[in-house]
């Protein structure tokens, strides 16, 4: 009888897993992400809070939560944020109650944010999986800043000094995927988040020659 009782109880639920993604400007997080989103339906995606402008092709509420200074200083003085980080001009945010309540229902949840906001997030959560993603080359990332098409000469000429600031802090990150061709970069980053990622741990001797040569 107790043997059938128990059988018939609901088995807690898996805890979901936290990815935390982070990349210089330009290095192709948010293309990586938005196509393994579409590959596999059952992850969800964490909309960050942002003081920035809206870019005409952005919805709020989809791309980000596009708040006042004064409301998003008001929620990080309620710790309504998991993380936040100042990005050039605009403050990021993770809402903090999204994540748990994800997590706590068995999802897996995507957190596309910056270096300093992965510092703060594997502080709180330290099962996080951290995945660093660099483009191939300078020059390759200069090129990717261009074709955007929503950046004057001079933000783009400071987004690349900044970029080198950011990807020094690559090996503070679990994995590290060069995005040189995007099939192959998905397909890394995939196999990461199915936990078959070994070959991309970020201490891999390949690395080095790419880092030199992009912190240099």
């Amino acid at each position: 009888m107790s043997s059938s009782r128990s059988r018939s109880k609901s088995a807690p639920a898996r805890r979901g897993r936290l990815f935390v993604i982070a990349a210089p400007s330009g290095a192709g997080k948010t293309s990586l992400v938005r196509a393994l989103m579409a590959k596999d339906p059952a992850l969800r995606f964490s909309i960050s809070y942002t003081t920035r402008p809206k870019r005409p092709a952005e919805q709020d509420g989809h791309d980000y939560h596009f708040v006042s200074r004064a409301e998003f200083d008001r929620m990080a003085a309620a710790r309504e944020f998991l993380e936040y980080a100042q990005v050039f001009d605009h403050s990021y945010a993770t809402p903090r109650r999204q994540a748990e309540e994800a997590l706590a229902a068995g999802q897996n949840l995507i957190l596309e944010i910056d270096w300093q906001g992965a510092q703060q997030v594997r502080a709180a959560m330290p099962n996080c999986v951290s995945i660093f993603i660099l483009p191939p080359s300078r020059a390759a990332l200069e090129e990717r800043l261009k074709q955007r098409r929503t950046d004057s000469p001079e933000v783009i000429a400071r987004r690349l000094r900044d970029a080198v600031a950011d990807m020094s802090h690559w090996n503070e990150f679990d994995y590290v995927i060069v995005n040189d061709r995007f099939e192959k970069a998905l397909k890394d980053l995939g196999a990461i988040v199915a936990g078959r990622g070994q070959a991309l741990a970020t201490r891999r001797p390949e690395l080095k020659r790419v880092i030199r040569a992009l912190l240099a």
